[in-house]
């Protein structure tokens, strides 16, 4: 599991490589990524958008930028977590991503809640330096 803390909203992330939807003689791989956001901060927050560079191992970088998660923008008191699951192809056997997510305060104040790089790598990949 990767993590990553930024002004009290800690970030985890966990890649599963999905062999069942991949088709590497189609150059295609598939991963699934599980986030858990935590307030861990003392005021509640609201995730407003995110922000995603994926990387392949061929250094092609696709930006994914849109409003919220999974179709939410979840409100975060403190102590609350929100988890969700997304995926990501690529067409090349590892790579990885990192991002951030548009946070805003009770306040009006705003701020970029770190993702953590984390790597994406299959069995298909022998030479993985992720």
């Amino acid at each position: 599991m990767y993590e990553c803390e930024t002004d009290g909203v800690l970030v985890r992330v966990k890649p599963d490589f999905l062999d069942d939807q991949s088709e590497p003689s189609q150059a295609r791989y598939v991963w699934a990524y599980t986030v858990e956001i935590e307030n861990t901060g003392e005021t509640t927050v609201q995730l407003i958008s995110r922000h995603w560079s994926i990387t392949d191992s061929k250094g092609k970088v696709d930006v994914v930028r849109g409003p919220g998660v999974v179709g939410e923008q979840p409100v975060l008191k403190p102590g609350e977590c929100f988890t969700y699951t997304s995926g990501a192809p690529l067409e090349t056997p590892s790579g990885f991503m990192c991002g951030s997510y548009e946070m805003s305060r009770e306040n009006g104040g705003r701020f970029d809640a770190r993702i953590p790089a984390f790597s994406l790598d299959s069995p298909y990949d022998r030479t993985s330096v992720h």
